[in-house]
């Protein structure tokens, strides 16, 4: 079971060099000037003294807080590479291409910094490392089925029984362990994930009717009243914007 695709292809990531200061994914060197630690900022906020020298500074630009996996990292993930050669290669390519400015760059590094992210990402969900939050979830064995098939299948009509019989748990058990994991009831996660797919779909010009069809609103007007309350404006509004 892949529990990451699909939410890594459903928003765009960018990648800019930038200064330290205005970076949000920092590569430390070790004592050999080689790729020692990656630092990633998922949030804004006071970063403090870099506890070593810089090698390279980039800014990862994912969606924000549409992207609801930024949105569950804590504001500071550290990735050791010591243990991970494979990634510290990666990470080698990355500064080449950042550094080179060669033609094409662009597109690379913007492909190598997904796969970081990935890796990035996939290091927290294997150390169990974040807080109450969807990589919490995902960590789970047993509520990560329930989340991917959410994420895979945000148009069928889902209750709570579906659920917790694709977690293998009991129904109160499923509700309850999906509540302290995740931080919200499985019904409120689909419903923001189902949200979040939506404001995609609106801002490429999708109409109302099909979308509300797709993520399996009773009609247009219930669409748009749970749009509204979300993003506090009418999905037609924002495409006009």
């Amino acid at each position: 079971m892949d529990r990451l695709t699909t939410l890594v292809e459903r928003f765009r990531l960018t990648v800019h060099p930038t200064t330290t200061q205005e970076a949000n994914l920092v590569v430390l060197s070790d004592e050999n000037g080689s790729p020692g630690q990656v630092l990633f900022f998922a949030h804004e906020g006071d970063r403090g003294d870099m506890p070593g020298a810089v090698l390279f500074a980039v800014r990862v630009d994912w969606a924000g807080a549409q992207n609801p996996l930024l949105a569950a990292l804590p504001q500071c993930v550290t990735f050791d590479l010591v243990d991970h050669a494979d990634t510290r290669a990666l990470v080698t390519l990355m500064h080449s291409e950042v550094q080179g400015n060669r033609c094409g760059a662009q597109s690379v590094v913007n492909r190598l910094g997904e796969a970081l992210m990935v890796r990035l990402l996939r290091d927290q969900i294997e150390r169990g490392a974040t807080g109450a939050g969807l990589l919490a979830g995902l960590s789970d064995a047993r509520l990560s089925r329930a989340i991917v098939a959410m994420h895979d299948h945000p148009g069928r009509v889902w209750t709570n029984a579906d659920l917790a019989q694709a977690a293998g748990l009991s129904l109160s058990r499923f509700v309850e362990l999906f509540r302290d994991k995740v931080g919200e009831t499985p019904m409120g996660y689909l419903r923001r994930w189902r949200l979040i797919l939506a404001r995609q779909d609106v801002l490429q010009g999708d109409r109302i009717d099909a979308i509300a069809r797709r993520y399996a609103y009773a009609s247009p007007d219930s669409f748009t009243r749970a749009f509204r309350q979300a993003y506090g404006q009418a999905p037609t509004t924002l495409r006009k914007n």
